[in-house]
C-alpha cells in the first residue's frame, strides 16, 4: 500500500503518495515531460502535448494529447491515466477541473524561479520512486547556477526588454520564472505598469530606449532575424510604425539580438544547460 510522504508536496500543498511502478502519467508540460524522461519515469508516459518536444529520440512514441491550452480531453480519458503533470501558468484551471473528474492525481507545479527547480526535482522523484537521480539533478543544478552567477557577478547589471510575442506584442513581468531567471544572471527586466504577468506593451521607441537590450525570444512566438531588423528600425525611425531604412544607415545604442526562449523558460533539466547558455550570451 502506498503511503504518504510529508516531503512531497506539490505547488499548491497537496501532499502525494508515492506512485505504483505500474502508474499512467499524462503531461501538458512540455519540460516537465523532459524532466519525467531525465529522472527515469518517461517509461510511464502515455500522453504528452504537442509542444513536449523533448527528448527527442523518445518522445515520439507518446501519443499527443493536443496543445498545452488547447487539450483534448476525450483522448486523455481513453488513456486512463493515473497521474496528470499540469503548470499553473501554461495550463488552463477549467481544463484542469475538467480533467480531475477523472484523473485520481493531478501535480500542480509552477517555479518562480531558478532555485524552484531543486523542489520540483524532489517532488518528482519522490512520487514516482527516482529519489537519487533527483539528488544528482540537485547537485549538477546547484553548480551550473553558482557558475553561472559567479561568471557574470563583476558584469554590470543591465536592463532587458524580453519579448515573448508580437500582434499584441507581450513581455514578461518581474514575477514571472523568465524574469528571475534572468535577473541570476544580471539581466533585470524593465518594470512595466500592469497585474499582468505576461502584459501586453507598447513597443514605442521611449519604451526600447529605456533598455540595454531588447531580447526577442524564440517561443512562445517564433521571432526571427526579421523581426531584429524591424525593432532596430523602429529604434531608428523613432515611431511606431514601421519605416524601413538602408542598413547601413541602422544604428543604436540599445543590442537587440534573438535569444533561445527554451533556455530562459523551460524549468526542469533543461535549466542546468539554459543557465550555462545565459551565462555564455551574458559574456559574449
Amino acid at each position: 500500500m502506498n503511503t504518504i510522504n510529508p516531503r512531497v508536496a506539490d505547488s499548491i500543498g497537496r501532499v502525494h503518495a508515492m506512485a505504483r511502478a505500474d502508474a499512467r502519467i499524462v503531461s501538458l508540460v512540455p519540460s516537465v515531460t523532459e524532466l519525467l524522461f531525465e529522472l527515469g519515469a518517461g517509461d510511464r508516459l502515455v500522453g504528452r502535448t504537442g509542444f513536449c518536444v523533448h527528448p527527442k529520440d523518445q518522445i515520439r512514441t507518446v501519443p499527443k494529447v493536443g496543445g498545452t491550452k488547447s487539450v483534448d480531453i476525450e483522448a486523455i480519458r481513453a488513456l486512463k491515466p493515473t497521474h496528470l503533470m499540469v503548470n499553473i501558468d501554461e495550463n488552463e484551471k477549467p481544463t484542469v477541473d475538467e480533467l480531475a473528474r477523472f484523473v485520481p492525481n493531478v501535480i500542480v507545479t509552477h517555479p518562480l524561479g531558478p532555485l524552484d527547480n531543486l523542489p520540483l526535482y524532489r517532488l518528482l522523484g519522490g512520487i514516482f520512486d527516482c529519489v537519487a537521480r533527483a539528488e544528482e539533478l540537485c547537485a549538477t543544478f546547484r553548480k551550473a547556477y553558482s557558475d553561472a552567477v559567479s561568471t557574470c557577478l563583476d558584469l554590470p547589471r543591465e536592463r532587458v526588454l524580453y519579448l515573448i510575442w508580437k500582434s499584441p506584442w507581450m513581455t514578461v513581468s518581474r514575477e514571472t520564472y523568465i524574469s528571475r531567471t534572468l535577473a541570476a544572471i544580471g539581466w533585470d527586466t524593465l518594470e512595466i505598469e500592469s497585474k499582468d504577468r505576461y502584459p501586453k506593451i507598447d513597443l514605442t521607441p521611449d519604451l526600447l530606449l529605456r533598455a540595454d537590450r531588447v531580447l526577442l525570444s524564440s517561443e512562445p512566438y517564433a521571432f526571427r532575424e526579421r523581426h531584429l531588423e524591424e525593432v532596430r528600425q523602429l529604434l531608428v525611425a523613432g515611431a511606431t510604425d514601421f519605416v524601413p531604412t538602408p542598413p547601413e544607415e541602422t544604428d543604436s545604442p540599445v543590442t537587440v539580438c534573438l535569444i533561445d526562449g527554451e533556455m530562459t523558460s523551460w524549468y526542469g533539466n533543461r535549466a542546468i544547460e539554459g543557465l550555462s547558455y545565459l551565462a555564455r550570451l551574458r559574456t559574449g
